[in-house]
């Protein structure tokens, strides 16, 4: 097994998901793959404010899956002032044993009052 030659917090970074559970795991890196995407690149405010791109949500879908989707349906969105809420609702179910269907529709929620935010600012700006 090779050994991360990169900064001590890495190292720990590295320590400490490989003392998680492969769900916990998971939970991890989609986690991670939100903070990358929430300075994705803001559209321009000339063009007006982009539409969501539906996406169905699946019968029986993990709360990791649904951040993964929801990023996706809204990736004209802003993820920094979202982090917050949505670590709380990662924390509350994976921490506190909270309904997966209930941190989905939580999350769904939040995504979908972000983005009336965002029209909001765009359309008051054109």
């Amino acid at each position: 097994m090779s050994r991360i030659q990169g900064p001590e917090s890495e190292r720990r970074l590295v320590r400490s998901f490989r003392a998680l559970a492969a769900e916990e795991r998971e939970t991890l890196l989609a986690f991670a793959e939100f903070l990358v995407q929430r300075g994705a690149e803001a559209p321009s405010p000339h063009r007006g404010p982009r539409e969501p791109i539906p996406m169905p949500r699946p019968a029986a879908e993990s709360v990791v899956a649904a951040i993964k989707r929801l990023s996706k349906t809204y990736e004209m969105l802003d993820r920094g002032p979202m982090l917050n809420e949505t670590s709380a609702l990662m924390s509350a179910h994976v921490l506190q044993g909270r309904p997966a269907n209930e941190v989905i529709d939580d999350l769904e929620a939040l995504f979908a009052r972000h983005y009336r935010d965002y029209r909001a600012k765009h359309l008051s700006e054109g």
